[in-house]
């Protein structure tokens, strides 16, 4: 029987060229010449560093642009507030990985409410669909990607 996971991932090494990549443009960048402006990746979240909240924003930018040519999707970062403690400016990106329950039971009603011949099923942090035909399971995957879910979804596990 056909089925896929519907799950919300980052691709860690992808990741870490992407802040090697920005830290990188940032040290060459004359605009920062001096400033020991980085970004700092941690298990869960991203620090990005500089002397100025506009510093931040223009480091924010550059990650964003190195992640998108590296196929990552940037909603799955979500922005706290820039903290200024004397010269320097802080920001953190918390890392959002999986789905959490309450949207994957909003993911299951959705694929109900369309009355396709499939079956959702919650495992852990991802969404499980079987069904007995691929088109009904294309047919899923296209409702996915129109719904706005607040964060990003990707399709594992395609089996046929």
């Amino acid at each position: 029987m056909p089925s896929f996971d519907a799950v919300s991932e980052l691709d860690a090494h992808e990741l870490t060229n992407a802040v090697d990549q920005t830290n990188r443009e940032v040290g060459n960048r004359f605009d920062f010449k001096g400033s020991d402006a980085k970004v700092v990746q941690e298990k869960e979240a991203l620090l990005l560093e500089a002397q100025s909240e506009f510093q931040i924003n223009q480091i924010k930018d550059i990650l964003y642009n190195k992640m998108a040519k590296r196929g990552l999707d940037v909603g799955s970062l979500k922005d706290n507030d820039v903290e200024e403690i004397g010269q320097r400016a802080k920001q953190r990106l918390s890392i959002q990985q999986g789905i959490n329950s309450d949207i994957a039971r909003k993911i299951v009603k959705m694929i109900k409410d369309k009355k396709l011949k499939v079956q959702a099923a919650i495992q852990g942090e991802q969404v499980r669909v079987t069904g007995k035909k691929r088109d009904d399971l294309q047919q899923v995957m296209a409702l996915l990607r129109e719904a706005d879910l607040g964060l990003p979804i990707q399709f594992t596990n395609f089996r046929d």
